[in-house]
């Protein structure tokens, strides 16, 4: 699970970077196109975060059910 958290981390990261530069893109040079882009990295970065959680959660279910 831990090399999943890292794979997640680093995709949210990246995600998120490119999200901060180009909605800097956008403030500096007020190109709209910017900041919509901005806004699609920010939904990618949330629906990674997402499937972490969820993962972590399910497999929390999963391990107490099989163990029980």
């Amino acid at each position: 699970m831990t090399i999943f958290r890292w794979i997640i981390g680093v995709i949210a990261a990246i995600m998120a970077s490119g999200a901060v530069l180009s909605f800097v893109v956008f403030m500096a040079f007020d190109i709209p196109v910017w900041l919509e882009r901005a806004r699609i990295f920010r939904r990618w970065m949330v629906t990674a975060l997402l499937l972490w959680f969820n993962t972590e959660v399910w497999g929390r279910v999963v391990w107490t059910l099989i163990h029980w």
